[in-house]
């Protein structure tokens, strides 16, 4: 400026990463919020698959020992109840796909050089699901597999 004009009142100087960071702090903010309540959702999710999963174990208790008793392998018995948390993962995937889709446009000026519906982002948030689904099944699948026949036919 004083180049050009040295009599001219220069207030505020920044530089124009400054400026930048100044004017995307709202949208770095808002993206950060959403973010974590990404990462809540997730976690409340895997909460509710463990405990459903969790309580179906407990109820079918008598079954899974009968089944042990008739010669059932136990990772059959695993396998058995991972699928059941890998189906009920996917349809609520599903059902998660289907209003980011109708919701995305909402959304679609905070994104940047990447489109509403972007297939990569939503592959890699059903890979992230259905991962997340299958580890908190797993937890009371391999439950299951320390079932004694013995204990569970007497329990009852």
């Amino acid at each position: 400026m004083a180049a050009v004009n040295g009599r001219l009142p220069v207030t505020e100087m920044q530089t124009m990463k400054a400026v930048y960071e100044r004017s995307m702090a709202r949208t770095a903010f808002t993206m950060t919020l959403l973010g974590l309540s990404g990462a809540m959702a997730l976690l409340v999710a895997l909460v509710g698959i463990y405990a459903v999963i969790s309580y179906a174990v407990a109820q079918r208790t008598r079954e899974i020992g009968i089944r042990l008793a008739l010669g059932a392998q136990q990772q059959e018995l695993k396998i058995l109840f991972v699928r059941n948390g890998l189906i009920w993962g996917g349809v609520g995937a599903a059902a998660g796909l289907a209003g980011a889709v109708a919701l995305s446009r909402m959304m679609s000026a905070l994104l940047f050089e990447i489109s509403p519906v972007d297939p990569a982002t939503y592959a890699g948030a059903v890979a992230v699901l259905l991962g997340a689904a299958a580890v908190a099944s797993y937890l009371p699948a391999r439950r299951v597999a320390r079932v004694d026949p013995l204990e569970s036919l007497r329990s009852e």
